[in-house]
C-alpha cells in the first residue's frame, strides 16, 4: 500500500508539473527588468552610444583614429571600449535615406551581429521629433484618431518582426506629446491611445523588448509620469543635458530617485553629452558654443568632459534601479571638411577632437 501510495504520490506530481508548465507558456509574458535586480548587476547595465549618423560618417572619407593613431571604425572602437548597447534613430519617411528604413535595418542587422543591444528611438516622425517639434509623418497627416492609432500599432509591428530591438522608445522627448496634431500631450484621451498602441504592438510581438517612455529633462517629469501611471511601459528615460535641463547633478539625482520611488520603474539616461572645447572646426555653428552652457564644476576640456561623464556614470550607480547611460552622438564630427557650411554643430561634444584622436572620455567606460 505505501509502495502504491507512494507511486501515485510521485505520479501527480509530475503531471502537476507539466501542467504549470503548459499553463506558463500558453500565458502572456510581460517583459519586465526586476527593480531588485539592477543595482551592481552586469546583465542590465546599459552603457550605450547613440551613434545614428554614423553610416553617414561611412560613407566619407573621415579617418577616426584609435589611441596610437591606427584608423578605426568607430563601431569596432566603442564594442572594444565597453559600449554594450547602440541607440538608433529611426524616422517614418525621411527626405533622404539617413535614419530611414533601409539604413537603420542594415544598421541593426550589424549591431547585432556584433554581439551588441540594439535601442531604437522611434520618432513617429519623417524627420526630427523633440520638444519643439512632433509632427505626424507626412503620409498620416490627415488620418483620423482611430486611424493613427491603427497606423501607430502597425507600424510598430512592422518595427519589432524586422529590427527585435532589445529596448524600443515609443516616442523621443515626448513632453508635449507627439504624433501632432492628434497626439498633443493636451488631449489626453489621443495621446494616450496613441502611446498605447505602439505599447501594445511591442507587448505581442513575443519579442522581450524593454519599452522606453522618454522625457526631456527633470522639470515636469514627475507630473509628466504621473499622466502616464496607467501605461504598460517598463523604463523611465530622462535627457539630462547640462546647457538645457539645469546644472546640477544633484537635483537631477533626486528627480531620479523620486520618479523610480513613485512608479516603481527602473529609470535611465536616456541623453547626455558634455564639450571638450568651446573651439571649432568647421563653418557651421556650434550648439555649445559658451560658458553659459558649462557646469562650473567642468571646463571645456578633454579633463573636464571627462570628469562630467564620471560623474554621470556615477549618477546612474547611485540612483536606485538606474539601469544606465546613453551618449549623444559621439561620433559626429565634422566629416563634411572644415570648409563646410553642412558641417557639425555637435563637432565639439563628441569622443574624437578635430584631429580625430580620442578623447579621455573613452575611460569612462572602464568605471563601474
Amino acid at each position: 500500500m505505501a509502495n502504491r501510495i507512494h507511486f501515485f504520490g510521485v505520479l501527480f506530481a509530475i503531471v502537476l508539473l507539466a501542467c504549470l508548465a503548459c499553463e506558463d507558456e500558453s500565458m502572456p509574458k510581460k517583459p519586465s527588468t526586476p527593480i531588485d535586480e539592477i543595482p551592481g548587476s552586469s546583465l542590465y547595465r546599459v552603457k550605450s552610444v547613440d551613434v545614428s549618423f554614423l553610416p553617414q560618417i561611412r560613407n566619407s572619407s573621415y579617418v577616426f583614429k584609435d589611441e596610437v593613431g591606427s584608423s578605426v571604425d568607430a563601431l569596432d572602437y566603442f564594442q572594444t571600449k565597453g559600449i554594450n548597447t547602440i541607440r538608433l534613430r529611426l524616422w517614418y519617411n525621411p527626405n533622404n535615406q539617413h535614419c530611414s528604413w533601409s539604413e537603420v535595418v542594415n544598421f541593426a542587422s550589424e549591431i547585432h551581429s556584433r554581439g551588441l543591444k540594439l535601442w531604437l528611438t522611434v520618432h513617429y516622425s519623417d524627420t526630427w521629433a523633440d520638444p519643439g517639434s512632433q509632427l505626424a509623418p507626412a503620409a498620416w497627416q490627415n488620418l483620423s484618431q482611430t486611424d493613427m492609432e491603427d497606423s501607430v500599432f502597425h507600424y510598430t509591428q512592422r518595427i519589432m518582426q524586422h529590427l527585435r530591438p532589445e529596448y524600443i522608445q515609443i516616442g523621443n522627448e515626448i513632453n508635449p506629446g507627439f504624433l501632432w496634431p492628434v497626439g498633443y500631450r493636451s488631449s489626453t484621451q489621443a495621446f494616450h491611445g496613441l502611446l498605447n498602441s505602439g505599447i501594445q504592438a511591442v507587448r505581442s510581438s513575443g519579442n522581450p523588448s524593454e519599452i522606453i517612455i522618454h522625457y526631456a529633462g527633470v522639470d515636469g517629469a514627475t507630473s509628466f509620469f504621473s499622466d502616464l501611471d496607467t501605461l504598460d511601459f517598463d523604463i523611465i528615460g530622462l535627457s539630462l543635458y547640462p546647457f538645457w535641463h539645469g546644472k546640477s547633478i544633484s537635483q537631477w539625482e533626486s528627480v531620479l530617485d523620486g520618479l523610480v520611488s513613485q512608479f516603481h520603474k527602473p529609470c535611465l539616461i536616456v541623453e547626455t553629452a558634455y564639450p571638450f572645447s568651446l573651439s571649432w572646426n568647421d563653418w557651421t555653428n556650434n550648439i555649445v558654443g559658451g560658458t553659459q552652457a558649462l557646469m562650473p564644476e567642468y571646463s571645456a576640456t578633454p579633463q573636464g568632459q571627462f570628469e562630467f561623464m564620471k560623474a554621470m556614470n556615477q549618477l546612474s550607480l547611485d540612483v536606485d534601479s538606474c539601469v544606465g547611460w546613453s551618449y549623444w552622438a559621439p561620433e559626429y564630427v565634422s566629416f563634411d571638411g572644415s570648409q563646410s557650411p553642412n558641417g557639425s554643430p555637435w563637432e565639439n561634444l563628441c569622443w574624437w577632437d578635430f584631429e580625430g584622436n580620442p578623447l579621455p572620455v573613452f575611460d569612462v567606460l572602464n568605471l563601474e
